[in-house]
């Protein structure tokens, strides 16, 4: 199996994963009478599932596991334009993956979830398309500032994952009872596209990638130094000296797996 084919298969198991334990813990939610307290578990699950995620599969694609992380990595020059597209559809086919697996978890509870509709964000009453626009993408650049500064960046701390998986939370917190803070496109299809709840789903894919646009410029124009993480290394096989290839002149080209983490 190639590394690219690798890295699909991880981003698909990764964005299932961060899928279920998030969007189910609002479905779980529902279920239980939405008791006090019920937004900090909601947050917590997020940022739980994503920073396991990100633990257990970063090594191999990056821990994307999101359309706009990947879309701000390649702005900023840290994922190759070629295998977006390709992210992308491993991103949505385990979003799609999870909110039918959701689906099956709560059949016996059919009302929690139509009521949640598989825990698609949406709207509250009185947020208006514009301003859900400007919210999602200001919680994104939060989320894709996390992310360079603990995953790309080479004074980044060893916390990638426990450090995106906490600005994910902290996105919830605020965000969560105004547009349900997905900033991330995979977030709402897979339950949306389930469930066909699709009141304003342009907001959740326009917000996120103007966020991590603008994240990409921003990092790759002001705070990336000279000093950037080399894309993780391929087996080096030994060769004779005169028949091993010219190294090429310039930057490493990004991998997949985007950097170290």
């Amino acid at each position: 199996m190639s590394d690219h084919s690798r890295a699909l298969f991880a981003e698909i198991a990764g964005t299932f994963l961060f899928l279920v334990i998030g969007a189910g813990a609002i479905i779980a939610q529902t279920f239980a009478g939405s008791p006090p307290g019920g937004l900090l578990a909601i947050a917590l699950a997020h940022g739980l599932g994503l920073a396991i995620a990100v633990s257990v599969f970063g090594a191999f694609s990056g821990g994307h596991f999101n359309p706009a992380v990947t879309f701000g990595l390649a702005v900023a020059g840290k994922h190759p334009w070629p295998h977006v597209l390709t992210y992308w559809a491993a991103q949505l086919i385990g979003a799609l993956l999870a909110a039918l697996m959701l689906q099956a978890f709560f059949s016996h509870s059919l009302a929690a979830a139509d009521a949640s509709h598989l825990g698609t964000p949406r709207l509250a009453p009185g947020v208006g398309a514009g301003q859900a626009i400007l919210i999602e993408a200001v919680l994104t650049v939060f989320l894709l500032w996390a992310f360079f500064g603990t995953a790309v960046s080479s004074d980044a701390p060893k916390i990638a994952g426990f450090g995106i998986g906490l600005i994910v939370t902290a996105d919830i917190l605020v965000g969560g009872p105004l547009t349900g803070a997905a900033v991330n496109p995979a977030r709402w299809f897979g339950p949306g596209i389930v469930s066909r709840f699709l009141d304003n789903w342009y907001v959740y894919w326009i917000g996120p990638l103007i966020g991590a646009g603008l994240a990409g410029l921003s990092y790759k124009y002001a705070f990336s130094g000279g000093g950037e993480r080399e894309p993780i290394e391929r087996p080096q096989v030994n060769l004779p000296r005169s028949s091993r290839p010219a190294r090429p002149s310039g930057p490493p080209e990004p991998s997949d797996r985007t950097e170290r983490l």
